[in-house]
């Protein structure tokens, strides 16, 4: 099929909700690394990275092995929720590689179904089974999905406004606003006091909401405050975990915080394959059998994949690896915020899931239009104003460091260019 009409089919054929191939309109065929290339050969670096499903890069040489295997081995692909090898070596991996030495080796494992969306939609669900509750409590600039009882708790007016339906039991509280903030807190202990609620769900780092980033006394004080007033605690990382901040889980580094629920997808297959979990302290586990089901919990590919992927955290060269290149894109993000003029742009985020807070919107849209254009994909968060970077953790420090020289130097071009015309304009 040629190029024009490779384009033309998404126009004729595609729903109009589409959305990242509207800022990044290149038909990409090959992917490796943390590459892509168009039809037409260009090699674009990727920082969105399936918005954080492709920690480990795009076709880990090491991931795609044990999968093709398997497929050739005839091993089932569905199963439904029936007992396979695939699935038990995955849950055995998982429980020694990640709960037992991260203090979680009471909780169970539940697949919801393949998206991320539902395991939030489990864990809700699952909160108010448990304490006869329906309210939920969660946070301004928080995305937890748009199935209707993720979007309840989802802040974005856009998405919201979709819903076509009231969306109700739910308590939208701000977030935390940095060192020193207790009014948030206040609001927070006021809120739960009035009516105390089923569950408090938040991400320790908010990724579509603009990276925002929670601090350790806030989560602290919101553990104590779930405990005094009898609510779960429910940690969305579907995005900013499988070492998206530095380690396997987002809130590693707030032991005070011991999350009751945890919400995994995106990154947790390996390799992009549909995949999600919750994970449940084990008292909480009363689901009777079949209670909540859905037809793609058994998916064995993912399973593979997701434990091979599991074997990175046994090898420290991987982990070390995580660690610098983290720092690499911190004192980048915050280089390049310092290079521009005072007040323009900030660091914002957490290891390598962190990016460049602008104070205009404009900007942003500008940068990642101009970032394209020199075959860099970044997208934008937190109602336009933050320029996110989500390179894979597997990308070499070097790369990076390259790639950030560019980003540097057209967000200097875009910045100077604008700063120009208002001068122009004024004068």
């Amino acid at each position: 099929m040629p190029e024009q009409d490779l384009t033309a089919v998404f126009e004729r054929r595609e729903s109009a909700v589409r959305s990242y191939c509207r800022g990044f309109p290149a038909v990409f065929e090959r992917a490796s690394g943390h590459h892509l290339w168009d039809v037409d050969g260009h090699r674009y670096t990727d920082l969105l990275c399936g918005a954080g499903a492709l920690n480990y890069g795009h076709n880990p040489p090491e991931i795609v092995e044990r999968v093709t295997a398997y497929l050739a081995s005839g091993g089932p692909v569905q199963s439904l929720d029936l007992y396979t090898r695939a699935k038990a070596e995955f849950l055995d991996r998982f429980g020694s590689e990640v709960l037992a030495p991260r203090g979680l080796a009471d909780h169970v494992v539940q697949f919801p179904g393949p998206a991320g969306t539902l395991a939030v939609e489990a864990a809700l669900k699952l909160a108010r089974k448990i304490t006869g509750r329906t309210e939920i409590v969660a946070f301004r600039g928080g995305f937890h999905g748009v199935s209707l009882g993720s979007l309840a708790a989802t802040s974005s007016a856009l998405m919201r406004g979709a819903a076509g339906t009231e969306l109700r039991d739910v308590t939208i509280l701000p977030y935390d606003d940095g060192p020193g903030d207790t009014e948030t807190s206040a609001a927070l202990e006021r809120a739960l006091a009035d009516r105390p609620p089923a569950a408090i769900l938040l991400e320790t780092v908010q990724g579509e909401g603009g990276l925002n980033v929670a601090g350790r006394p806030w989560l602290t004080r919101l553990r104590e405050l779930a405990d005094a007033a009898g609510a779960l605690i429910i940690v969305d990382d579907i995005q900013a975990g499988c070492g998206r901040t530095g380690t396997f889980f987002s809130f590693e580094h707030v032991p005070g915080l011991r999350p009751d629920l945890v919400c995994l997808s995106k990154s947790l297959s390996g390799m992009g394959l549909p995949m999600a979990a919750l994970l449940i302290a084990r008292p909480l586990d009363r689901w009777a059998p079949g209670e909540h089901n859905g037809t793609f919990r058994g998916h064995n590919l993912a399973f593979v994949a997701a434990t091979a992927a599991l074997e990175n955290w046994s090898r420290t060269a991987f982990t070390a690896h995580v660690e610098d290149l983290s720092e690499a894109i911190r004192t980048s993000v915050t280089q390049i915020a310092a290079a521009l003029p005072d007040g323009v742009a900030e660091a914002a985020g957490r290891g390598a899931m962190s990016g460049l807070r602008f104070r205009d919107p404009g900007l942003v849209e500008r940068i990642r239009a101009e970032l394209f254009r020199a075959r860099i994909i970044a997208e934008s968060a937190g109602d336009g104003r933050v320029l996110k970077f989500l390179p894979p953790l597997t990308m070499p420090v070097a790369d990076w460091r390259e790639t950030a020289a560019t980003v540097a130097e057209v967000a200097q071009d875009v910045v100077g260019a604008a700063l120009d015309t208002a001068v122009g304009t004024a004068a």
